[in-house]
């Protein structure tokens, strides 16, 4: 019978884009030698499926929730509130589980966006690990732009970033873009409500103050795959190509990441190499890609094979089931068909969702689509408060099981306009079914990255549509040095994006062969009915590194 060597502790950030990647990480580094304990708040609890709790290596510790209801002023900053209450219920578990050196564990690996909890770890001698459930290029990026004073950039002006890929050099518009505020998707053409607008490249809080330490910028905008909710927005992202803050050596992941041994990112060396090695001369410290942690399905299966969600992932409320979407493929030519999906959080403005309607309706070529369409898409109002924050996220039908119908959602009028070329999916849509079906020809997105290397690995390329944060260098990666999509183009002074750079984009991207070729090309790459090779050594080193730490 195995020994165990010792036990690894896992704390995710709330959210599902956070937990996802956190439970593969959770299974991928547990073995008969290592076992690995997931730690969560109850609020994560139901999203946890019971295959991941019946798993031998694998124990699923749920804090106590004994947080009072907010008051006055936790209602100024109700992240705080909830991080306070958390800090004392980890310290209560880890004081019961922790007895002496024999019971101590190997490692916590510690969610970049929970770097508060570092202190609580440190209490009981127990070394952390930083985890970034977002790409390398995106930290390398923050870091190496503060270090070349890219703020003072000039209109026209290209930039290289010493140590870096030179095609991954930046522009004045690069500088600039996301410096806009950011625009959720209730905004109208003018920006979000009163209260809703943070400082520029940083957070987007509700009615108060910016989120604390350890809550900083926006990162990917999926609720189910891409990141966090508006409002708990997180890096990398929160400094984009700007300088660094006052006091800083870069951007704030710098600081929170103090103390910690090593890095663990949510990709590979095949993605990302020139990424990770900056990062690690850099840092002075480990830096491993240890993923993409997308479940064990995606992997195993065959190339050109239809990946099924509903056998990988718990399904929500739709207007049309997974059966309903495949069959909708089906009866579309090869590669005819363009994706397109932002986040439930996060995307374009009102006014260009209706810009994006048009576009879609008067697509040159005819060309087919299925657009996803999230609650409050291109319609104005609060969004819902944030699991444990006040409330739970509605669902897909914009209520909590009743509530709205679907007729509120925007766009009104397109499924007749656009007859059988187009599905109009409300609510939640099967992504991987889609993205592997050989019908699917192209991905409009965001470049959330869950969503971006789901895509990678199945070789479906990009038109990129980034609206904030981590989304903007993802989109980056995959035009300039992956070199398998294109960008939407738009000039900074533009408020918006308009029909015309959509319909331009969906066209170019749907008849470059070349780009096609290298989509299938890379996922050929990546993608060989196991999960990454590079990633498997990269888990093997860094179990062996803290087994002897």
């Amino acid at each position: 019978m195995a020994t165990i060597v010792g036990e690894i502790y896992i704390l995710p950030f709330f959210g599902q884009g956070h937990l996802l990647p956190s439970m593969e990480l959770c299974k991928r580094l547990s073995s008969p030698n290592y076992k690995t304990i997931l730690i969560i708040s109850p609020d994560l609890s139901s999203s946890v499926p019971s295959s991941l709790r019946l798993h031998p290596y694998v124990e699923i510790a749920q804090l106590t929730d004994d947080a009072p209801p907010l008051d006055a002023v936790a209602e100024q900053n109700p992240f705080h509130h909830r991080e306070q209450h958390m800090s004392q219920s980890m310290e209560s578990f880890l004081s019961a589980r922790v007895d002496g050196p024999t019971r101590r564990p190997l490692c916590a690996v510690v969610d970049i966006m929970m770097s508060w909890s570092k202190e609580v770890f440190v209490k009981f001698g127990i070394p952390t690990a930083a985890f970034f459930t977002s790409g390398a290029c995106s930290a390398a990026m923050e870091l190496g732009s503060s270090k070349a004073q890219v703020a003072d950039m000039k209109p026209g002006e290209i930039r290289i970033l010493p140590g870096l890929p030179e095609d991954m050099a930046l522009t004045y518009l690069d500088s600039v873009s996301d410096r806009r505020p950011p625009r959720p998707p209730h905004a109208g053409p003018g920006g979000p409500p009163p209260g809703l607008l943070g400082p520029p490249g940083g957070h987007v809080g509700r009615d108060g103050p910016p989120p604390p330490p350890g809550l900083h910028g926006p990162s990917g905008g999926h609720l189910s795959r891409d990141g966090p909710p508006p409002g708990l927005p997180g890096p990398p992202g929160g400094q984009k190509f700007g300088p660094p803050t006052p006091g800083n050596n870069g951007p704030p992941w710098v600081d929170e990441m103090d103390g910690s041994i090593a890095m663990l990112f949510n990709t590979s060396d095949d993605l990302e190499r020139p990424f990770i090695e900056y990062l690690a001369k850099q840092v002075g410290k480990p830096v491993w890609g240890v993923g993409p942690l997308l479940p064990e399905q995606y992997w195993k299966s065959a190339a050109g094979s239809i990946l099924h969600d509903r056998e990988v992932r718990s399904t929500r409320k739709s207007n049309y089931s997974e059966d309903d979407v495949i069959q909708w493929l089906d009866s579309k030519p090869r590669g005819s068909v363009i994706y397109v999906s932002f986040g439930s959080e996060v995307g374009p403005s009102a006014g260009e969702y209706a810009q994006l309607a048009d576009a879609l309706a008067e697509a040159s070529n005819n060309w087919a689509f299925i657009w996803v369409i999230q609650p409050n898409a291109g319609r104005h109002g609060p969004p819902p408060p944030p699991p444990g924050l006040g409330g739970p996220f509605p669902d897909a039908r914009g209520g909590e099981g009743e509530g709205e119908s679907t007729t509120s959602y925007y766009p009104q009028g397109l499924d007749e306009k656009v007859g059988g070329r187009g599905l109009i999916i409300r609510g939640w849509a099967p992504q991987l079914m889609i993205l592997s079906h050989p019908s699917t020809g192209g991905f409009l997105s965001h470049c959330g990255w869950n969503s971006t290397v789901e895509a990678i690995g199945l070789g479906v390329p990009f038109l990129a549509w980034p609206i904030r944060g981590d989304q903007f260098t993802d989109a980056k990666l995959v035009v300039n040095h992956l070199k398998i999509g294109h960008r939407i183009t738009v000039s900074i002074d533009d408020e918006m994006v308009k029909k015309e750079d959509i319909v331009k984009g969906i066209e170019r991207l749907m008849t470059d062969e070349e780009v096609h070729k290298r989509a299938t090309a890379l996922a050929q790459k990546l993608h060989q009915g196991n999960f990454p090779a590079s990633s498997e050594a990269a888990l093997d080193a860094f179990r062996d590194f803290i087994s002897q730490k």
